[in-house]
């Protein structure tokens, strides 16, 4: 996991429409980078909701809110029209960035270990 204090690794990744977003891009702004295992399930839309919920205050403290999982950027345009999400929901399919950020965990359920997103919030001044 990343650790407090260290700088935040850069990075590529689609967006809901297909476009590119590089985390430097949000230099000398503070950003709100959260990963969330799968779109359209109760728990993650529930947190994108609420993240869109407060996006004015973060908007008004020049923070930039963005989304991460390994969902397609297909499914991410159909989760934000649904929702209503105004934020950049970011396709991260090789779950490079999810490694890099130490999120990508070994989980368990009912008995049966697999890897995936390990529900994170980071905030930083980039």
């Amino acid at each position: 996991m990343l650790q407090s204090g260290t700088q935040a690794p850069d990075f590529t990744l689609p967006d809901q429409d297909n476009k590119p977003v590089k985390l430097s891009d949000f230099k000398g702004k503070w950003v709100v980078l959260y990963f969330y295992p799968k779109d359209m399930t109760p728990g993650c839309t529930t947190e994108a909701c609420n993240f869109q919920e407060a996006l004015p205050d973060f908007q008004n403290l020049n923070a930039a809110v963005l989304g991460i999982s390994k969902d397609s950027v297909e499914r991410h345009k159909k989760f934000a029209q649904k929702h209503g999400l105004q934020f950049p929901l970011l396709s991260d399919a090789e779950s490079d960035v999810c490694e890099t950020y130490g999120v990508w965990q070994k989980k368990r359920l009912y008995g049966r270990e697999y890897m995936g997103i390990n529900r994170s919030t980071f905030d930083f001044y980039y």
